[in-house]
């Protein structure tokens, strides 16, 4: 039988090829695709997560741990889609117009997809139409991050443009100089100060925390 807890292990080393072989291995014994991706891949990221969350281990480890994840998923999706397994929630991704920054939005993404997310990545440098239209998509939660206090008030005029647009969504922000003062003043439902955070946070807001 599939041996989740060694899935699991070389998750957290970053064995990509290893991953994907026993991801292959267990499918082909006829191991329910949900029970790979609850019992191997998404803990060995929740152990990853909650290591990140205490300063155990740092980005680089982080990358490396999703990079594997990743390639367990490539094998196990189309498994998934056939058992007719569901994602968590959908939710959409984005750094802030004018903000170029890229490493903790897709921090952000790894470890929503490592919780069993379906992640929609929308970019850096997005305008706020673009976040509306994820919505009118199906995006249940936005994740909005900014790495400079001059960009950060694009996360405001979003908010503004989801009311606007008279779409429902819960909003939750990040980055570097961004607060939880912050998220209640420009009124986003949420606040993450760290990947691992935005994975509970996402969880919270959708009600299955």
């Amino acid at each position: 039988m599939a041996d989740f807890e060694k899935i699991s292990e070389m998750l957290q080393k970053g064995k990509a090829k290893d991953v994907e072989a026993m991801v292959k291995e267990a499918l082909d014994e006829g191991v329910p695709p949900g029970d790979i991706l609850e019992k191997g891949l998404i803990s060995g990221m929740g152990i990853i997560g909650g290591k990140f969350k205490k300063n155990e281990v740092y980005v680089p480890e982080v990358l490396i741990a999703a990079r594997a994840m990743n390639s367990g998923m490539k094998v196990l999706e189309p498994a998934l889609a056939e058992a007719g397994a569901k994602p968590l929630g959908i939710v959409a991704v984005g750094t802030v117009k004018n903000d170029l920054h890229d490493i903790g939005k897709n921090l952000v993404c790894m470890m929503l997809k490592g919780a069993g997310f379906q992640v929609v990545d929308l970019g850096i440098d997005v305008p706020p139409e673009k976040f509306v239209e994820a919505v009118k998509d199906g995006a249940q939660v936005l994740g909005l991050s900014a790495l400079l206090t001059t960009t950060m008030p694009q996360m405001k005029t979003v908010i503004d443009a989801l009311k606007e647009a008279g779409v429902d969504t819960k909003v939750m922000i990040g980055g570097a100089p961004v607060t939880q003062a912050y998220a209640e003043e420009i009124g986003a439902e949420g606040y993450a100060p760290d990947a691992a955070s935005a994975v509970d946070e996402a969880k919270k807001l959708i009600g299955v925390a």
